[in-house]
């Protein structure tokens, strides 16, 4: 691990104005955030982040920023609350099921303890050329230099999202629910707090897969914003992996449904492991909507998400395992009590 100065944030405005003045955002020669640290710590001793300088901003989380709250509107949750806190709450499990299943099925309980939603929404890909520095070409940490998975070993990288310059998928879980659920999420930074719809919050890689998100120089994340929508309750995560102790989605789906008497009123679709960025499938939920939910909109639904999908050498299994799971999310949600 490198050299790098650590500083410690009271408020927001300390933490966003230390950052700013070390320039912010980037991968290396920056000032990065520290919240549970489960991600960037690991990077760090990996040599795949090389910040100048560290800011704690655990100090806030007593204040709103690790707040759960839910009302009339919906659900808001804190850019510093623990996963935990979050997957065990009563209230989201019930109301909110794709949220909870979600963090429930993503990493081990020690690591849910000390990560926050605002770091796990964040975390970088597992892409073994973007993780082993040995490897030159990898666009993400060296930009320009080339992508070596493009040719390499694929089997875990995207099919959706992808570009000439890379493939590499993105590896969360909670970002896919909160897309399903129509969240938004509060930033704050040099230029005031903003919301946006979450779903635009991730960039896909195209030409510049240095630059994941849409997030500003010393801006941060403050919360997430959930409204209590008719699919809210009538939610599913469906996560396939190789195994089901702590490991990453080959495929995942969050899907949200409002339904009444069989027919799909409203649908709201997300994928994981199978796309560069937390992917949208709109084209699934058009393909569902005002359709009575029987096999063959399922089917329908399925072939729609995945008709842009763009396969390597070793990974071209995802795009029927995507579909499978889909079909099964989407099956699970219309069965639902609630």
């Amino acid at each position: 691990m490198r050299p790098f100065i650590f500083d410690s944030a009271a408020t927001p405005r300390e933490a966003i104005e230390t950052a700013q003045t070390w320039n912010g955002g980037g991968t290396n020669g920056a000032a990065h955030f520290l919240a549970g640290g489960t991600t960037l710590i690991d990077l760090m001793k990996l040599d795949v982040m090389r910040p100048e300088r560290l800011i704690d901003i655990n100090a806030l989380e007593s204040s709103d920023f690790g707040r759960i709250a839910i009302g009339e509107g919906g659900l808001w949750m804190g850019a510093l609350v623990r996963m935990a806190d979050a997957a065990e709450h009563p209230q989201i499990i019930r109301e909110f099921p794709a949220i909870a299943q979600s963090l429930q099925l993503a990493a081990s309980q020690q690591i849910r303890n000390m990560a926050t939603l605002g770091g796990n929404v964040l975390q970088r890909t597992r892409c073994s050329y973007f993780r082993d520095v040995s490897y030159r070409e990898c666009n993400k940490r060296n930009p320009g230099s080339g992508c070596a998975a493009l040719n390499g070993f694929n089997r875990s990288h995207a099919v959706l999202g992808t570009s000439d310059q890379c493939i590499a998928s993105y590896p969360g879980d909670l970002a896919q629910a909160l897309i399903a659920l129509d969240a938004m999420v509060d930033l704050a930074g040099p230029s005031g707090l903003r919301r946006m719809p979450f779903a635009q919050l991730h960039r896909q890689p195209q030409s510049r897969p240095e630059m994941e998100t849409v997030l500003q120089p010393g801006e941060l994340i403050v919360s997430f914003v959930v409204p209590a929508a008719p699919w809210a309750r009538r939610s599913v995560f469906l996560k396939v992996r190789d195994r089901e102790s702590y490991e990453f989605a080959l495929a995942s789906a969050a899907v949200g449904l409002d339904l009444v008497d069989g027919v799909v009123r409203d649908a709201h679709i997300a994928l994981g492991g199978v796309a560069t960025v937390p992917w949208r499938a709109a084209e699934a939920e058009a393909v569902l909507k005002g359709r009575p939910l029987d096999e063959a909109a399922q089917d329908a639904a399925a072939r729609a998400a995945f008709s842009g999908a763009q396969a390597r050498e070793h990974n071209g299994f995802k795009i029927e395992l995507g579909k499978r799971t889909l079909k099964r999310a989407i099956a699970q949600a219309a069965v639902m009590e609630i």
